[in-house]
């Protein structure tokens, strides 16, 4: 098959949808001929042809996404199947890996609250540009995928009456193993301390806040935070005020997370919201327990067992319940017989939800869409 992807940036770093998106590539590659179009990109995947498409400035963001669906569409108008990560009109297939637009201002509203929430949308040419792109990949004929189960429910609740398929993202398993010493070594880590690991881009949504709070109840355990140096400065302000900045790391984005997981002891996850969570898939491939959000929260953890593969929290903003939690996962040196029950079970729950399983779901979504003559 012919294949055209469409993803404005493709790079693992840029978080869980673009990690998504270049995993499910790699995998296609392998088997098929397939073109990216991006705006940018730090990652080459072997057999992969690249494209630019036209970019004017990021911001505002909507305009740049506009600019993206009318370039990318004229560019693969003919001769591919189209695979869409982005809000565009065109492409066959089309993955929805955040809440959609119309839940968010619609669900759940009537009467006078409906109302407003209209009046805001008329009057917001932001609004309406999303909608519209939006609402064109919901339409009958294309296929949509939703990135987990809880995010699919939404979707058909923002667009009834539509089919919407799942493929929740895939892990590959580690390749090479580094001791806890060497990995704290390579990123600069103390050495005989407990860890616990917090991956993401958007502190503020994924619960860094709460950790933070969370760490004050834990003397002596230390925290790294992977991600994102922008929001860096306000959060390294808030771990010095609740005194535990000598106890947090911030070692910005990693392009090779393994020595990330290999390090730590634990990984917490208190996500606000979360479609579906990669990271936590991530660290139990590693074999590391894990402290996450409940399903209300977090699309993995519907197909999670609380106290069998993970701990899940109930309310994300609880920081003692958290630190209670993670206290339970560093005892005896993360040893712990629940520790060490929780690790078996979450690679087991990881050797499941490959990303080979999800490439070929893919593959039998594209056959059903033949692509237009070049």
């Amino acid at each position: 098959m012919r294949i055209a992807v469409l993803n404005r940036t493709f790079a693992t770093t840029g978080g869980g949808a673009e990690s998504y998106s270049v995993n499910v590539v790699r995998e296609l590659a392998a088997k098929h001929e397939v073109h990216l179009f991006c705006q940018s990109t730090d990652e080459p995947v072997e057999g992969v042809t690249y494209h630019h498409v036209l970019h004017i400035s990021d911001k505002p963001r909507w305009v740049n996404q506009l600019v993206f669906a009318v370039a990318s569409w004229w560019a693969t108008r003919r001769g591919f199947v189209v695979h869409a990560h982005e809000n565009t009109w065109h492409g066959q297939v089309h993955t929805i890996h955040v809440r959609p637009t119309r839940y968010n201002l619609f669900h759940g509203r009537s009467g006078w609250r409906l109302a407003l929430r209209w009046l805001k949308v008329i009057t917001s040419p932001r609004l309406l540009t999303y909608l519209w792109l939006e609402g064109a990949r919901f339409k009958p004929g294309k296929t949509v995928v939703a990135t987990s189960e809880a995010l699919a429910q939404e979707c058909r609740a923002a667009y009834p009456g539509l089919d919407i398929e799942v493929i929740t993202p895939g892990v590959r398993l580690p390749q090479t193993q580094l001791s806890k010493q060497e990995a704290r070594k390579q990123l600069g880590l103390p050495q005989d301390v407990p860890l616990i690991l917090f991956v993401a881009n958007d502190y503020a949504r994924k619960g860094l806040d709460t950790l933070l709070q969370a760490l004050t109840e834990l003397p002596g355990v230390h925290l790294a935070v992977v991600g994102s140096r922008n929001p860096q400065p306000e959060f390294e302000a808030k771990a010095h005020k609740l005194g535990v900045k000598e106890c947090v790391h911030f070692l910005g984005p990693l392009k090779d997370m393994s020595p990330a997981y290999q390090a730590a002891n634990a990984l917490a996850h208190p996500t606000i919201e979360d479609t579906f969570a990669m990271v936590v898939l991530e660290a139990m491939a590693h074999g590391l327990p894990v402290v996450v959000s409940g399903p209300k929260h977090c699309g993995i953890s519907a197909q999670l067992v609380h106290g069998q593969q993970a701990l899940l929290l109930d309310d994300p903003r609880d920081a003692t319940a958290l630190a209670n939690h993670l206290a339970e996962l560093l005892q005896d040196q993360g040893e712990s017989p629940l520790a060490l029950s929780l690790k078996e079970a979450g690679k087991s729950f990881a050797a499941q939800h490959t990303w080979g399983q999800a490439g070929g779901a893919y593959e039998v979504l594209f056959k059903q869409h033949p692509s237009k003559p070049a």
